[in-house]
């Protein structure tokens, strides 16, 4: 059964340190939708209504495109093992990149990855939880480490051509604001 909070309380905020997979959703009011699984050690609760995720370097870069025009965000962890849960979090929020004056702030809080490449730092208006009776159970074997080793092939110099040749438009052509502000 569904239930809705304003805030995150201490034992949501606990399952959600304990997840090993969460999933990232925003749309634009056009174009296509995008949810996107994140892992890792990459998601801090800062209080019961914000939260900042870490978000590295990867194929494409939809959320900074999405955010730029409708900045709504939710995300979802589900229980994989013991009890069941789905939990979402619905809010807005907003992208710090390097440039930004609060980016040392954010980096401060997660473990050092030169592949960061922007946090994403969400503001919660709504919580909401229902019983997840129907997501399988599965094991957590162990993080991926390819993102990391492909990284860490490649200098400040080779990232930002990363991101200049894979990261600046969405799949839909709109900017993603990764150098500069607009």
């Amino acid at each position: 059964m569904a239930q809705q909070f304003p805030a995150l309380s201490d034992s949501l905020a606990a399952f959600i340190a304990k997840q090993h997979i969460y999933f990232c959703g925003t749309a634009m009011t056009d174009g296509r939708v995008n949810v996107s699984p994140k892992g890792g050690d990459s998601l801090r609760v800062i209080n019961p209504n914000c939260v900042v995720w870490q978000n590295y370097t990867g194929s494409g870069n939809e959320t900074a495109a999405h955010l730029k025009s409708n900045n709504r965000m939710t995300l979802m962890f589900c229980s994989f093992e013991k009890k069941p849960l789905i939990l979402r979090l619905y809010g807005h929020a907003r992208a710090v990149h390097p440039r930004n004056s609060d980016w040392q702030q954010y980096v401060d809080l997660f473990p050092d990855n030169p592949g960061t490449r922007q946090f994403y730092v969400m503001d919660i208006d709504l919580v909401q939880t229902s019983c997840g009776f129907a997501v399988p159970f599965m094991d957590f074997k162990q993080h991926r480490d390819t993102l990391d080793v492909k990284v860490g092939e490649m200098d400040k110099d080779g990232i930002r051509q990363y991101w200049e040749d894979k990261n600046m438009t969405s799949i839909d052509g709109v900017d993603t604001g990764i150098f500069k502000d607009s």
